[in-house]
């Protein structure tokens, strides 16, 4: 399992990039940045390098631990998935490429797709140093219409991407990304009603189009949750100083809310069941809430049935985990 903070490499490189730079300026570009995206205005505050620099320290632990929780997840479900070749798409300072890379040795070609021209050129300069990723090839262009001359990947990533487009833009564009999947595709929002709403749409028009769900769902059927429940995962990750900084925080960590979903043009050879929120670990039993091949069920699991209980006592949120009794 691949850990959830910055790789080494990239840290280094993000202090590299930081000499020099005002930590309240950032903080200040950093809130602005995030206003906008909240206002739906996507990454059109980014304009500079000093916007560019600000955005990744604000986000970019974040979603490269939300990416990376997604990633672990569906390892685990296809252990053998071993892909060469990663299309990042709306790919912004490379984050996810970042995640891909570590997650996957067998990775050998990167081709990222984003169409603001500050990101990408700090995605460059963080890739630089890295013996993998310095010959990324990393193209500005709108999605939609670089997709249509861009070839195959076994595995294709959009993260934090589709929010920021219309019903119209994100059913067109998951037509695109499949049709440029070899193997897996996987999308990351954030884990906001809104967020996995856009995934259950996604997830069901690509379905309809012969994909098959590997991680988080157990199974192709239609999600069993209902308002005002939603499918959502949370990852703990540290918070570096600068990030700190940045956000103007307090607290050593941040917890990173997100819904995801992997699809494969094959099925999974195996569809355990997912624990939905953090069970409740009791004296008498342990009460978890699953999703499984069945549809939603709250799982009990007594004390007296003793190995059970001593491994539903290890289950946490989001685990894919084989239903007990």
């Amino acid at each position: 399992m691949t850990a959830p903070d910055l790789p080494a490499e990239l840290k280094a490189a993000l202090d590299a990039k930081l000499e020099g730079v005002s930590r309240s300026d950032a903080a200040t570009r950093a809130a602005l940045i995030s206003k906008t995206y909240r206002d739906g205005g996507g990454s059109g505050a980014i304009v500079s390098q000093a916007d560019a620099l600000a955005y990744a320290l604000a986000r970019m632990p974040a979603t490269y631990a939300a990416v990376t929780a997604s990633l672990n997840a569906l390892c685990e479900i296809t252990p053998h998935f071993a892909p060469k070749s990663l299309l990042d798409v709306g790919a912004g300072p490379g984050t996810a490429t970042w995640a891909a890379a570590e997650g996957f040795s067998s990775l050998q070609d990167f081709a990222l797709l984003d169409t603001n021209g500050a990101l990408r050129a700090l995605a460059l300069d963080l890739a630089a140093g890295s013996a993998r990723l310095r010959d990324i090839r990393y193209r500005q262009s709108e999605a939609r219409a670089a997709l249509a001359d861009t070839e195959l990947a076994d595995l294709v990533v959009a993260s934090y991407l589709i929010g920021e487009l219309s019903e119209a833009e994100r059913t067109t564009l998951a037509d695109l990304m499949w049709a440029k999947t070899r193997d897996t595709l996987l999308i990351v929002e954030p884990g906001t009603p809104a967020g996995y709403a856009r995934i259950i749409a996604l997830r069901q028009q690509l379905i309809g189009s012969g994909a098959h769900v590997a991680a988080p769902c157990p199974h192709d059927g239609k999600c069993p949750l209902s308002a005002p429940d939603w499918c959502h995962f949370t990852q703990r990750l540290p918070r570096l100083r600068a990030h700190k900084q940045v956000k103007e925080a307090e607290l050593p960590f941040e917890d990173e809310k997100f819904s995801y979903v992997a699809l494969t043009r094959t099925p999974a050879q195996q569809h355990p069941a997912r624990v939905l929120a953090q069970p409740v670990v009791g004296k008498v039993e342990v009460t978890a809430k699953l999703c499984t091949p069945n549809g939603l069920a709250i799982a009990k699991i007594p004390r007296r049935a003793k190995a059970d209980y001593a491994r539903a006592r290890r289950w946490r949120w989001g685990d894919a985990v084989m239903e007990e009794g």
